[in-house]
């Protein structure tokens, strides 16, 4: 047997039951939960993104469920389609607004590039900056043609270095076995999926009066393109006061905004201003969660770490996102779901058995590490919340894409005999049935609803997506 389908992990509630210890939860816990809709493969690709998305929405969802229990001692049953949750990790891909269909696509730039040592580079070039360093580093204009040319008198590895010494993004495709000699895929093994620690002590804070989990608390969310942001806009589904908080000088993609700003309110600030920091510092006084996508220790230069915020805030839930973790050689590194996939062998492996429109390794059809992430995030914040109702403490929520990316390459591959016709696309009946209409500010935006069913507490968000910066730093 191939050692890729040794050891897999078929059904939702074996990878579930992979999740659960994090909160030093038990195998019963996920007798809770039901899964519909069958099981991968469901697009085409042989890892299990399927499993691996109906499982983490199925932990947050659990987690809500054990709010409400806090709230009225009463359980409910949580629900998840397997199907629905796949669309749901790349549900920008089904947005509309205004009836116009809301652009997803990629910079020209960005993509892998053959090396002059027979290796692939891939460019991360969606964010102007990361595509003016890696320019800066070849040194040519933005044309694909010419940025190709100059990728072929490199190295792929020392490409990979000189454009994070640039401050950019990208790295040089492996496989899985490379990567698992790697020393930072070594520190991320030493790691759990993800950490709940608590940081402080404080006295227990009952939830706050309310007909849904999260009713009353307040959710700072300091995050950027999808997984953090997905983490918040889970939380909002639930119920929580969700305030997104940006800069105007900071880029982003726009279409990504309305995919994981439902729920949320969205303000602006500075943070380069000392007034600003501390608008912010006062926000979050009065928050209960505060959740950052920051590399690790960089918020500690403007008074923003754990520890200053749970000094600030006794009782708070810190969550924190990184890409490559807080231990290891590349701690600091920045990266992206599509990195993580190119360095650790997934996209190598993706394009030998579904090869891209152009050669080399090819993304798998969906943003997995990303929202898997973003669904974790808010399952370990909701845990902390529930041990503060409890027993009190500050925590810290630690997580990183790379870890996420472990857990779906663990979860093992579809055997290649079950992959042949996998359709890559659902069916517009099943589009409309996990569908809904907001009302925005720039229009009605059609998107998909919340994954999770809760019987008692069926999610959904109360506020729509606006523009960035649409609101005041103020809460309600």
């Amino acid at each position: 047997m191939d050692d890729r389908t040794r050891n897999i992990t078929t059904e939702p509630h074996e990878a579930l039951r992979t999740i659960l210890p994090v909160a030093g939860w038990s195998d019963g816990d996920a007798a809770d939960v039901g899964f519909t809709g069958g099981t991968d493969p469901i697009l085409p690709t042989p890892f299990r993104i399927g499993v691996a998305g109906a499982a983490t929405i199925a932990a947050s969802g659990l987690a809500a469920a054990a709010l409400w229990q806090a709230r009225t001692g009463r359980r409910q049953r949580v629900t998840v389609d397997v199907r629905q949750a796949t669309a749901s990790l790349r549900s920008g891909h089904y947005m509309k607004l205004a009836d116009t269909e809301v652009s997803t696509r990629r910079n020209t730039i960005m993509g892998v590039y053959p090396t002059k040592d027979g290796r692939w580079s891939y460019l991360h070039c969606n964010f102007p900056n990361h595509r003016a360093a890696a320019l800066s580093v070849l040194g040519v204009a933005e044309d694909r043609d010419a940025v190709t040319r100059a990728v072929a008198t490199w190295n792929a590895a020392d490409l990979e270095e000189a454009i994070i010494a640039a401050k950019g993004a990208g790295g040089m495709a492996r496989s899985k076995a490379e990567w698992a000699k790697h020393p930072q895929a070594a520190a991320i093994a030493a790691l759990p999926l993800m950490e709940i620690i608590r940081i402080g002590d404080s006295p227990p804070e009952p939830l706050p009066p309310g007909d849904r989990p999260l009713s009353g608390i307040r959710v700072l969310d300091l995050t950027r393109v999808l997984a953090g942001p997905t983490c918040a806009r889970t939380l909002a589904e639930h119920g929580a006061e969700v305030m997104k908080i940006t800069a105007a000088h900071l880029p982003n993609l726009g279409c990504q905004e309305w995919d994981t700003g439902h729920g949320k309110l969205s303000a602006q600030l500075d943070l380069r201003q000392p007034d600003a920091v501390e608008t912010l510092r006062g926000l979050a006084r009065r928050a209960d969660v505060f959740s950052q996508g920051y590399r690790p220790g960089t918020l500690a230069s403007r008074g923003l770490s754990p520890e200053e915020l749970t000094a600030l805030r006794p009782g708070l839930v810190y969550v924190s996102l990184s890409a490559f973790g807080h231990a290891g050689p590349w701690a600091s590194r920045r990266g992206f779901d599509t990195v993580v996939q190119t360095v650790s062998g997934i996209t190598t492996r993706q394009a030998e058995l579904f090869p891209g429109k152009r050669p080399g390794p090819d993304f798998y059809p969906v943003s997995a590490i990303d929202y898997c992430t973003g669904y974790l995030m808010a399952f370990g914040a909701m845990v902390a919340l529930e041990r503060r109702a409890r027993e009190g403490g500050s925590w810290l929520v630690r997580i990183s894409l790379a870890q996420v990316g472990k857990f779906i390459v663990d979860l093992g591959e579809v055997p290649e005999s079950e992959l042949k016709g996998v359709p890559a696309e659902f069916t517009p009946e099943e589009l409309e049935s996990w569908s809904t209409v907001s009302q925005t500010p720039s229009g009605a935006l059609r998107h998909l609803k919340p994954a999770v069913q809760l019987s008692e507490t069926p999610p959904y968000w109360a506020r729509p997506s606006v523009p960035l910066g649409y609101h005041q730093p103020v809460w309600p």
